[in-house]
């Protein structure tokens, strides 16, 4: 069962990263693995939050699987990620997006999640600090080039 969290300081806003982060349509350009996503139409709740439901295509050398999951907006601090559907046991994912008095902000970031499959579990344990880096350089070089250079 992969699991992390971790806090970062990035220089850009808190506004500016959920907006990039919830771009979850665009994730095939910049995100590894992500091979396909389709999102469906965003959906105003009552409190203020909205809800869409998107499916991604990741894939790895040979593998490739699809899952569908939830995900809650509520800008500019937080984004959250619930599975529906697909090859894991659960996904659970939550950013928080906090501004800094420097002007930058915090990114709050969790992920827990379990294959179904053993072997997927197992493959995933190993690589998945590599992984977790490649994705988080992926977001920091797609802030760069949407909002311009750290500092």
């Amino acid at each position: 069962m992969p699991k992390h969290h971790e806090v970062r300081a990035l220089p850009w806003s808190a506004a500016q990263m959920f907006d990039l982060v919830a771009d979850v349509g665009r994730y095939g350009e910049f995100l590894p693995w992500v091979k396909g996503m389709r999102v469906g139409p965003v959906q105003a709740q009552g409190d203020g939050t909205q809800l869409l439901v998107a499916d991604m295509v990741v894939g790895f050398r040979m593998i490739r699987e699809s899952f569908r999951s939830r995900v809650r907006l509520d800008r500019p601090g937080h984004l959250h990620v619930d599975y529906l559907d697909g090859p894991m046991t659960y996904l659970f994912n939550d950013w928080q997006f906090r501004d800094r008095p420097d002007g930058g902000c915090d990114v709050d970031f969790s992920v827990d999640f379990q294959f179904r499959n053993r072997a997927f579990e197992a493959l995933a344990g190993l690589f998945f600090t590599e992984a977790f880096e490649k994705m988080v350089a992926a977001f920091v070089a797609r802030a760069e080039a949407l909002y311009g250079p750290r500092g």
